[in-house]
């Protein structure tokens, strides 16, 4: 995320949602242990805190500063800021090492990451057995409907001014690569969608849209997307400007672990023992097979001793008549 100024990440800490406590619960029954989590782009430390409920330790890291120095402070929270400067090597030994992380969460955070590094960060401090990856982000959200069509029309005039990380976010990480294996909480190209229930005031909801990435970037471009008579379009639609309104965000999650690696000699035990099945089942068949014949044999055998002994008999008979 592009750094805010200290007005714009006090609005953007107003405005964002609390994750539901049912996710981290849901997402840390899957993992085998609970000490070591990652909160990568943290921001204001929002998914940090509901990471330490569940977890012994969080290391929560960010490249914005400002939006550091709001985050919220836990005795089992370590805060660090990680310039782009910093190689994997050294973001690895930051966080906690090769093969030490349980858990790791970037929310409303990866589509700003440098996928390919990140990736390779979170592959080598992820435990291979137990550890999970969970990504998520949410990219819209109802208020009334009133507001909503006037938010719609907002949201559509972003559209040249949008970035491929920005779309990424806009398309509910659907075309978001994610190498992991599902868990069965959604999987690349198939989020699971949810809803973050949220409470905003008027002057919260003009905040996050003048700290909204998609207006940022328009006004880099010498356009305010933002204007005075959007405002007042809000304004209206509103009502009671002290109002505090029940509002929804719609989020997109996908949750993952280290993918099972098969190693060729695996494969080729799995045929040999195969090919001996097979082999001791083409000999019980044909053992199966003969018995029958081996029967017949027996009968033959019976039959002609059988005939013998009449025969044997028939001449000691006609002798003893001579």
């Amino acid at each position: 995320m592009a750094a805010l100024s200290e007005k714009e990440a006090e609005a953007y800490l107003d405005a964002r949602p609390r994750y539901p406590i049912d996710w981290y619960k849901k997402i840390a029954a899957r993992t085998l242990d609970h000490k070591f989590a990652w909160d990568v782009g943290t921001g204001n430390g929002q998914a940090a805190i509901g990471l330490v409920e569940h977890y012994e330790n969080v290391v929560a890291t960010d490249i914005n500063e400002a939006q550091l120095k709001r985050a919220i402070k836990h005795s089992r929270i370590n805060y660090h800021h990680t310039p782009i400067t910093m190689t994997e090597d050294e973001m690895v030994a930051l966080v906690g090492g090769e093969n030490s992380m349980d858990l790791i969460v970037a929310a409303q955070a990866v589509h700003f990451f440098d996928l390919t590094t990140f990736y390779n960060v979170a592959k080598r401090v992820l435990r291979k057995e137990g550890g999970l990856i969970a990504v998520w982000v949410y990219n819209d959200i109802i208020i009334s409907p009133e507001i909503d069509p006037i938010m719609k029309r907002l949201v559509d005039s972003t559209l040249p001014f949008r970035t491929p990380i920005m779309n990424l976010a806009f398309d509910g990480y659907k075309t978001l690569p994610f190498p992991f294996e599902t868990i069965g909480m959604g999987s690349e190209g198939k989020p699971i969608t949810l809803d973050i229930p949220h409470k905003l005031s008027l002057k919260g909801f003009i905040g996050f849209l003048r700290s909204w990435q998609p207006a940022m970037k328009a006004k880099e471009k010498g356009v305010e997307l933002i204007n005075e008579d959007l405002i007042a379009k809000f304004e209206d639609a509103w009502g009671d400007e002290a109002q505090v309104k029940d509002v929804f965000y719609k989020a997109h999650m996908v949750v993952g672990k280290i993918p099972e690696v098969k190693f060729e000699s695996d494969q080729v035990l799995s045929e040999d023992s195969n090919k001996g099945l097979l082999l001791e089942t083409e000999v019980g068949r044909k053992h199966e097979r003969r018995q029958p014949s081996d029967e017949g044999d027996r009968q033959s055998k019976k039959q002609k001793t059988s005939e013998g002994d009449k025969q044997s008999k028939k001449q000691n008979l006609s002798e003893d008549e001579a």
